[in-house]
């Protein structure tokens, strides 16, 4: 390799995010990230929430670097030296014919990488950004360094980036299995089934907020799992059996039991947070009228029509059962949430046709909304309060994106493109 022309060889990625239904929070272990608990996800659609990665290598690069949204961060964290690590370990020979690229496993260790990621969504606003990007990172290193190991391998990688990375490497809806050992083998995601299994869902995410929140996960975790007696009993009593319910309406499409164990940990959740000392305060008060207009209809109408659940953020993930759900639902917010100005373009991301099917085209129909008949005081309207709305719904795992014009970085400099 030594001596050769200069060339930089590239690999593109897309991994998705994905919405912790029985929650991840607290760590048995910081620096391999093992948690204290088992964890089930479902996988966003990454045409609405994911992470792009280019990930490059050249002999002509003196350093990693890494580029994330277009600024350059630092790379010499832990987490990202672990992925990188681990993944270089796993590395095999790569031959490009058209480019005449020869690069020997050995090689690898001393080839440098320059990394350039994108979130299509806010970072570190409790959308599980860090999710989908060490997801994407590690899926598509191993892309470029020819590793053959299977998925499970790469969730326990990814795993030691962001722990809730390990199950952005599937679709669908996936298992973090805490696993026993001390170290971490056995601390990987598997997917319970594919986003065909119950694409009826449709989820809808009130961004509250997307400024960075107050108490980073990663500190949140360390002080509830030092102070909180309530995570104790929630890890070894209440989790271990809603894994089970959880994985049983999942294989059943039960959205019954689905709702009321979403909303059900979801609050235990933010009560172990409420316990930590000092405690922590993810939710808000627009979070707090969401779940109350959900409980409500819900209430009304009998049986759960959608499942609420919030991670270490404001944001509210709502969760419906059919598409028909969907649009009743986006009423109902529209109604209490107006946009701030009157443009509602920018207001729904994501599925944007969900607006025709609530009936919804303009301001005017947002504001000739009836009030829900569930309402008791029909004129409380929070106009401002939702930044906007995407709608989404179960998505595939990571993939490579061979259309060189999705490339972050520039074949030519090397470096991310627009810097």
């Amino acid at each position: 390799m030594a001596g050769e022309r200069l060339w930089v060889l590239m690999a593109t990625g897309r991994s998705p995010t994905n919405i912790a239904v029985i929650k991840y929070w607290g760590k048995r272990d910081e620096a391999l990230i093992l948690p204290v608990n088992d964890s089930i996800s479902v996988t966003l659609d990454p045409d609405h929430l994911s992470a792009t990665t280019t990930v490059a290598a050249s002999p002509s690069f003196p350093s990693d670097r890494m580029w994330l949204n277009g600024k350059e961060i630092e790379l010499s964290g832990g987490r990202f030296q672990s992925c990188l690590r681990e993944i270089r370990k796993r590395a095999r020979d790569v031959e490009d014919e058209k480019k005449g690229i020869k690069i020997k496993k050995e090689d690898w260790e001393k080839l440098h990488v320059h990394i350039a990621s994108y979130n299509n969504f806010p970072t570190a606003a409790g959308l599980a950004s860090s999710a989908a990007g060490f997801a994407c990172l590690v899926f598509t290193l191993g892309k470029l360094m020819n590793v053959n190991e299977d998925y499970g391998e790469l969730s326990s990688i990814a795993r030691q980036g962001s722990g809730s990375a390990c199950r952005s490497i599937y679709g669908g809806f996936v298992k973090w299995c805490m696993g026993k050992n001390d170290n971490g083998s056995d601390s990987m995601a598997v997917q319970l089934v594919d986003e065909s299994h119950w694409d009826d869902l449709v989820i809808i995410i009130a961004v509250v907020s997307s400024k960075q929140k107050e108490t980073s996960s990663t500190s949140g975790m360390r002080d509830t799992v030092e102070t909180s007696p309530l995570l104790q009993y929630r890890a070894q009593t209440v989790v271990p059996s809603r894994i089970l319910k959880m994985e049983e309406a999942i294989k059943n499409r039960d959205f019954e039991s689905f709702a009321r164990l979403t909303c059900a940990d979801s609050n235990q959740f933010h009560a172990v947070c409420l316990d930590t000392s000092p405690p922590i305060f993810y939710m808000n008060d627009t979070s707090h009228r969401i779940i109350s207009l959900v409980e409500k209809w819900n209430h009304v109408e009998g049986t759960p029509q959608v499942a609420y659940t919030f991670d270490a953020g404001p944001n509210a993930v709502l969760i419906a059962r059919n598409r028909k759900t969907a649009a009743l639902l986006l009423q109902r917010l529209l109604y209490c949430f107006p946009p701030q100005d009157n443009d509602l373009e920018s207001y729904m991301l994501g599925d944007k046709l969900i607006l025709s099917d609530a009936g919804v085209q303009s301001v005017a129909d947002v504001e000739a909304l009836p009030a829900p008949p569930e309402m008791k005081t029909p004129n409380q309207k929070f106009k401002g309060d939702v930044s906007y709305f995407i709608c989404s719904r179960p998505g595939a795992g990571p993939k490579v994106l061979t259309d060189e014009s999705h490339a972050l970085i520039d074949s030519a400099t090397g470096l991310a493109k627009g810097v």
